[in-house]
C-alpha cells in the first residue's frame, strides 16, 4: 500500500510541475518550431555508472555532427541524477519540459515510476526516446536497446560453454527494479534450464556501482564457495580491479554484459573469457540521431531500433580496444591498442 501511494503522489508531483508551465500547446509549438537551437534533455540511470557516461559522449557526438548537417544547434542537456532513483528522474522529466526541451531520451531505472511523467510529457507536445531500459507501456515514440531476455540467454549459453556445460553458477542482477535487468534474469534463467548440469544458486542484487557490485560478488562468494561460474547481465563490478585479485579464473568464470576499457583486463587475464559488449556510445548517437529523424525531419522511425552485441574476447581484444579508442575513450590501455587483432 505504501508503494502504491509513494507512487501515487509522485505523479501527482510531477502532472502539477508540468501543468505549471502553461498547457500543452506552448510545449507542443516548441517542439515543432525548434528554431535555431533543439534541446534534447538526457536523463540516464546514473551519471557515476561509465556505461551511462559513454552514452552521453556519443549523445555528443551526434549532436555536434547533426547540428553541422542540419544548420542549427542542438544541445545536449544531461539531467541524469548521481545515483539511481527513478523517482528523481520523474522530477527531471517534469523540470525538463518546464524548461523547454524539446525531446527527452531517457534509460528508466523503475518503469513504473515514470511512465506517469513520460505520458505528461508526450501530452505537453514534448516527444520521448528511450534507450538501454525501456517504459514500453508509456507513450514515448521509439526504443533503441537490444532485446533483453535474448541478452541473458546470450549470457547463460556463453558460460554454459566456459564452462563445459556443467557446474554451480550464480546471477548478478544490479537493481531488481530494472525491467531491462528483470528481462535479462529472465533470459539467464530460461537459458540455464537447458543444461541439466548447470544449477542456479541465487541471483544477487545490488546498487548499481562498481563498488556495491564487487562487493556482493565477494560476499556471495564467501556465502557460496562452490559458485564456479558468474552470469553478469551488467558488467559493473569488472570496473573495479578487486575481482582480479580475488577470484582465480581456473576456478570461476564469469561472462558479463559490457566491455568498457577498465573492463578488458579481464580478459586478458582469463576471468571474464568473453564479453558481450553493449555499444554504449551508440545509446547516445543512435538515439540522438533517431530523435531529429523523427521529431525534426519528421520521419518515420521504428518502434524499436534494434541494438546488437559485440561478442569481445582475446580473439578480438585489440580490434575492440580500437574500437573503444574510436569512439573517444582515452583510457584504453595502449597494451591492448597494440593487439594484432
Amino acid at each position: 500500500m505504501f508503494r502504491s501511494f509513494a507512487r501515487a503522489a509522485s505523479l501527482t508531483a510531477v502532472a502539477t510541475a508540468l501543468a505549471a508551465c502553461g498547457g500543452s500547446k506552448e510545449a507542443s509549438n516548441a517542439a515543432a518550431a525548434p528554431g535555431k537551437t533543439f534541446t534534447i534533455a538526457m536523463i540516464a540511470k546514473s551519471s557515476t555508472n561509465p556505461v551511462f557516461l559513454s552514452a552521453r559522449t556519443g549523445a555528443e557526438a551526434a549532436a555536434a555532427d547533426l547540428s553541422k548537417t542540419l544548420g542549427i544547434t542542438i544541445k545536449i542537456d544531461w539531467r541524469t541524477p548521481a545515483n539511481e532513483d527513478a523517482t528523481v528522474q520523474a522530477q527531471r522529466i517534469a523540470e525538463s519540459v518546464n524548461e523547454g526541451a524539446n525531446a527527452l531520451l531517457i534509460s528508466t531505472s523503475d518503469a513504473g515510476k515514470v511512465t506517469g511523467a513520460i505520458d505528461e510529457a508526450v501530452a505537453r507536445g514534448v516527444p520521448v526516446m528511450m534507450f538501454d531500459s525501456d517504459a514500453p507501456a508509456s507513450k514515448r515514440f521509439s526504443f533503441y536497446g537490444g532485446d533483453d531476455v535474448a541478452i541473458g540467454r546470450q549470457v547463460m549459453d556463453e558460460l554454459a560453454t566456459q564452462m563445459g556445460g556443467k557446474g554451480k553458477i550464480a546471477i548478478l542482477a544490479g537493481n531488481q527494479n530494472a525491467p531491462n535487468l528483470q528481462n535479462r534474469v529472465k533470459g539467464v534463467k530460461e537459458a540455464a534450464a537447458k543444461y541439466p548440469g548447470i544449477a542456479v544458486l541465487n541471483t544477487f542484487y545490488h546498487a548499481e556501482t562498481p563498488q556495491d557490485a564487487a562487493a556482493e560478488v565477494l560476499r556471495a562468494q564467501n556465502a557460496y564457495p562452490d559458485i564456479q561460474g558468474w552470469a553478469m547481465i551488467g558488467g559493473w563490478p569488472l570496473f573495479t580491479t578487486s575481482l582480479l585479485n580475488d577470484l582465480d579464473p581456473k576456478k570461476v568464470k564469469i561472462v558479463a554484459v559490457d566491455a568498457l576499457p577498465a573492463e578488458l583486463a579481464y580478459v586478458e587475464k582469463g576471468l571474464a573469457p568473453v564479453l558481450l559488449a553493449q555499444p554504449t556510445y551508440k545509446w547516445g548517437y543512435v538515439s540522438v540521431q533517431t530523435i531529429m529523424d523523427h521529431v525534426y525531419s519528421k520521419k518515420d522511425v521504428p518502434v524499436h531500433v534494434n541494438m546488437d552485441l559485440v561478442r569481445v574476447s582475446k580473439d578480438n581484444l585489440g580490434e575492440w580496444a580500437r574500437q573503444l579508442k574510436a569512439w573517444g575513450f582515452a583510457d584504453v590501455d595502449p597494451k591492448y591498442l597494440a593487439l594484432p587483432k
